[in-house]
């Protein structure tokens, strides 16, 4: 806060329409998310109503900003907010340890509804003899952030100007990584699972059209069915939604058209090592 009036001299030095639709989004976002500084995450409800104050509106106010800099046309709002709870979802899933430690009280952002099915408490997913139950409801966490995956494919094969392309294209790609590095995989309750940087780093290198985006949501696919387990509770909603959104990539007609197609390749067997050693290495990033 010592450093705000940097914020307000560069906010002041924007045109209208964009200080429009700052003030806009920020007052929501503000108001939104001020509800859960007394309140819980209890229900599925309120879990997506969170992700929705903290991020979808996030990516409304960047649909309303390009809009408004007529580089693209207006996105429908399901869309864009589609693009913020994917990426919100992902990120709760990555710092459960950071927030279930968070000291003077942690913050819990997974939904009691789900969790309570497998433990009592939140906390009880960091202990190994419940590390089977943990996997489970990771997977299940996982499975409810696939579900807005074909949005996000779908906004983004409508955005036309290349430097605003590449600026969504790249989080959603490397979170689609993340996903598919969580699933299944206990260390997440031990510590930071991510994209090595080298491989985010040739992410941000190689993309360049919506091919590429699709070629990388198929190939991530892929390796997400091959690690599902069918004894899993939810391998089949995991399936199912993996298969909708493999679906989307073939119709586009594009996976054979990429210019990156040895490039995803190397990634998918880069994934393929990098998913055998995980019982065996540490995954925390230094």
């Amino acid at each position: 806060m010592d450093q705000f009036h940097h914020v307000s001299t560069a906010f002041l030095e924007f045109d209208k329409n964009y200080q429009e639709v700052i003030k806009d989004i920020t007052k929501r976002m503000g108001e939104g998310m001020a509800k859960f500084l007394c309140k819980e995450v209890e229900t599925l409800d309120d879990y997506n109503e969170y992700c929705h104050y903290a991020a979808g509106l996030c990516g409304l106010g960047l649909s309303n900003l390009f809009y408004a800099s007529r580089r693209e046309d207006l996105a429908p709002e399901s869309l864009s907010i589609s693009m913020g709870l994917f990426l919100q979802k992902i990120s709760i899933i990555r710092d459960y340890l950071e927030d279930i430690n968070e000291v003077p009280k942690c913050r819990m952002f997974w939904p009691r509804q789900i969790w309570s099915k497998y433990v009592n408490k939140l906390e009880d997913f960091k202990y190994e003899e419940n590390s089977v139950k943990a996997v489970q409801y990771l997977n299940e966490m996982v499975t409810n952030a696939l579900s807005h995956a074909e949005d996000c494919l779908t906004y983004m094969s409508n955005l036309r100007d290349p430097v605003i392309f590449h600026f969504c294209a790249i989080p959603q790609i490397i979170n689609m990584g993340n996903l598919t590095m969580y699933y299944n995989n206990i260390e997440v309750f031990k510590g930071v699972v991510e994209m090595r940087r080298g491989l985010c780093a040739k992410v941000i290198g190689q993309t360049r059209t919506m091919a590429d985006v699709y070629r990388a949501f198929f190939d991530f696919c892929r390796i997400l069915e091959s690690k599902v387990d069918h004894n899993d509770p939810n391998a089949t909603i995991t399936l199912k939604r993996l298969e909708a959104i493999s679906k989307t990539c073939r119709d586009s007609g594009t996976l054979n058209q990429s210019r990156q197609r040895n490039y995803y390749i190397q990634v998918l067997i880069t994934f393929l090592f990098i998913i055998l050693a995980i019982p065996y290495t540490s995954t925390k990033i230094p």
